[in-house]
């Protein structure tokens, strides 16, 4: 536990959905949800890392941890890197988890499986993703697909990361799921590096790693947790906590 931190940005400034981590589900705000889904991974300290004062004071309010952060942050990488460094300024923790702050529905046991590839192998940073199994998934660009290369049960080494239907041919194709397990190092590292080309093509963060050589590893998990960006997707997850 005291090697591991469990960050969960979270930012006022939706433009889609004004005030989302406090949007209530089910008597509780959002952010909530997730940091109670972060402390039953039961693997690492969770701390909420935001800008916003109403923010800090929904989680501690409801038994939570929040520290807060610069407002102009570029990413969410950035925030929990300030965060990092407020926290454990000695460096005495190893791994850090960045779970976003929409994923009211994840569960504490995806959290602990990102964990696991780095407990495994040399990767600098590990992620999650699942089989698509929805037909309209393969051809839609805001599903995110990894390609990776299989290094045992469950496991990926990933090579690249599109919005394109990829790769080519018969076989699974993976729904990549925006969690990050890094090292301390790495995540030092990459918070240092500048956006990279394909980065910016793609509009996926996580290439920036890939370009600079660093090794990400792919656990592969049942389900894709619920992300909420909209109104509809609001009322999606509470129907989940309802039921």
């Amino acid at each position: 536990m005291n090697e591991t931190l469990i960050l969960i940005p979270a930012r006022m400034a939706s433009t889609r959905l004004p005030g989302k981590p406090l949007a209530d589900i089910e008597g509780k705000p959002m952010i909530v949800r997730v940091w109670e889904a972060a402390l039953a991974a039961g693997i690492g300290r969770p701390v909420v890392a935001t800008d916003s004062e109403e923010v800090l004071a929904a989680v501690e309010a409801n038994g939570g941890e929040a520290v807060m952060t610069r407002a102009d942050h570029p990413s969410g990488s950035d925030r929990i890197w300030e965060a990092v460094e407020k926290i454990d300024p000695h460096g005495k923790v190893e791994f850090i988890i960045n779970v976003q702050g929409d994923l009211p529905t994840i569960e504490g046991k995806t959290i602990m499986e990102s964990l696991k590839p780095l407990h495994e192998s040399d990767a600098d940073i590990a992620t999650l993703a699942t089989q698509i199994v929805i037909e309209s998934e393969r051809d839609n660009p805001n599903v995110v697909k990894v390609i990776g290369t299989p290094i045992g049960e469950n496991r990926l080494r990933a090579l690249y990361f599109t919005r394109c239907t990829a790769p080519y041919g018969e076989g699974p194709l993976y729904h990549h799921i925006g969690l990050y397990a890094y090292r301390r190092q790495a995540l030092e590292k990459f918070v240092s590096l500048p956006p990279s080309p394909l980065e910016m093509r793609e509009r996926l963060e996580q290439l920036r790693a890939l370009e600079a050589g660093m090794r990400i590893d792919v656990a592969l998990v049942d389900a894709v947790p619920l992300g909420v960006d909209t109104p509809e997707d609001l009322e999606k997850a509470r129907a989940i906590f309802v039921n």
